[in-house]
């Protein structure tokens, strides 16, 4: 009788887990990128859409803008330095709307694309966005983190295409450097 039972529950757990394994194969990341479209021209995209690159400032402490290692680069957190020199500053839930923080967000990432293209010399060598993490300076009830990363993550895929989506994190921190929005750190596979 006790041989019977460990069968059926033998047998229930296979096909319990045999869903479960559809399931997973569903979630699992998109095949990887293997062949880069002739098309593929970011620079371009970023003439469209009226971004200009400027030169990456010196770090003011003791760490570089990027570290490779291999085919993989990483990206020191950036934030959200305009045109004009100035950060957005501010606590999400507080002093910012999520728009505001959406384009703080943007400005951080339009920042990393000038820290790839002075690493790399040209954005044609960027293979994929691996990961991004997004921080966001916010009040502890905020709750939409996320549409306030967006503005990176949105910029990545318009820039980059398929080859900017990517895996992600968006978190809240009760403070970030100089009381500024946002800083986002990013991983980027590159071609030789």
């Amino acid at each position: 009788m006790i041989r019977i039972l460990f069968t059926c529950l033998l047998i229930v757990s296979t096909a319990c887990n045999t869903g479960n394994d559809k399931q997973l194969e569903s979630q699992k990341a998109t095949t990887p990128i293997t062949k880069i479209d002739p098309n593929y021209k970011p620079e371009e995209k970023l003439l469209e859409l009226g971004i200009e690159l400027n030169t990456p400032g010196t770090p003011v402490a003791s760490y570089v803008h990027a570290v490779r290692s291999g085919n993989l680069l990483f990206l020191a957190g950036k934030g959200p330095k305009k045109a004009d020199g100035k950060n957005v500053v501010g606590k999400l839930g507080a002093d910012l709307t999520i728009e505001e923080g959406y384009e703080a967000a943007r400005w951080a990432a339009i920042n990393q694309l000038a820290v790839l293209k002075a690493e790399l010399g040209t954005l044609n060598k960027v293979k994929r966005i691996v990961k991004v993490k997004g921080m966001v300076n916010a009040t502890p009830d905020f709750k939409d983190h996320s549409k306030v990363i967006n503005g990176y993550s949105d910029l990545m895929v318009q820039v980059f295409g398929e080859n900017g989506k990517h895996a992600r994190a968006a978190v809240g921190m009760g403070s970030l450097p100089g009381n500024m929005a946002v800083e986002v750190e990013m991983v980027v596979e590159v071609m030789d």
